[in-house]
């Protein structure tokens, strides 16, 4: 997935200002920045929830700057967000089974119970076991501690079999042992998708991923390697908090 020289602007407010960005099968690619750099503008913009001012935004080579959001998850693009957005009165598998019957196309896999249909089923349960929920299949989201709901979230994403994972803060307010497991897991979904990152953790970004991209005012700072970026003078000043050497 390619933008080119994507831009949103609000009025005066320019939210995300030329960002040229590229999502590799295989990669775990985070983007970082400080609050109200643009991250989670960005993503809305990959995702479909917002439309580019100016630019475009290519899967696979084709041209979806106009797709709108359902278009795009159904051509492969999965989505979570900052703010906790199960269905808490749901049991652990609908959650994801109502996700995977979302994501199905025709009029047929709405028409009957969502129970009843087996390819939803399947879908939910192969993504629960991803994520190392299967054990909690059947307890109620709402009672979920908030590391197992952000797994979910993920579980919930995976069951729509997307290619491209655009993961908004997945390690939010997050214990060291509930990190450690998420991380984990992102480390194996680097195995067969392409995964954009935003995230605060730093250390967990240096240990996670293959390439950073920074944002500073709706532009991008640097993108690189984590070496490449801990090494630049300008990130290490303007977000890192380090002097330039």
């Amino acid at each position: 997935m390619r933008t080119h020289d994507v831009k949103l602007h609000y009025r005066g407010l320019k939210a995300v200002d030329g960002v040229s960005l590229e999502l590799q099968f295989g990669t775990v690619h985070a983007l970082i920045g400080t609050n109200g750099a643009g991250k989670s503008t960005l993503v809305g913009l990959l995702s479909g929830e917002y439309w580019p001012s100016h630019g475009r935004i290519e899967l696979d080579g084709v041209d979806v700057t106009g797709w709108r959001q359902p278009q795009r998850a159904r051509a492969g693009i999965g989505r979570s967000y900052q703010r906790s957005s199960v269905f808490e009165q749901l049991s652990v598998l609908e959650n994801c089974r109502l996700c995977a019957q979302a994501a199905s196309r025709g009029l047929a896999h709405w028409l009957g119970s969502a129970a009843g249909c087996d390819a939803s089923t399947e879908a939910a349960t192969t993504a629960l076991a991803r994520t190392g929920l299967a054990g909690l299949a059947a307890q109620r989201a709402g009672a979920l501690s908030h590391g197992a709901r952000r797994q979910l979230e993920v579980a919930m994403c995976l069951a729509c079999r997307p290619r491209i994972l655009l993961l908004d803060e997945p390690l939010a307010g997050m214990g060291a042992e509930e990190t450690e497991g998420m991380l984990g897991l992102l480390a194996s979904l680097r195995t067969d998708h392409a995964v954009l990152l935003v995230e605060h953790d730093m250390d967990a970004v240096f240990r996670i991923a293959d390439r950073i991209t920074v944002m500073n005012s709706g532009q991008v700072l640097a993108s690189g390697t984590p070496a490449h970026i801990r090494s630049d003078a300008g990130v290490r000043s303007a977000y890192l908090g380090q002097d330039e050497a």
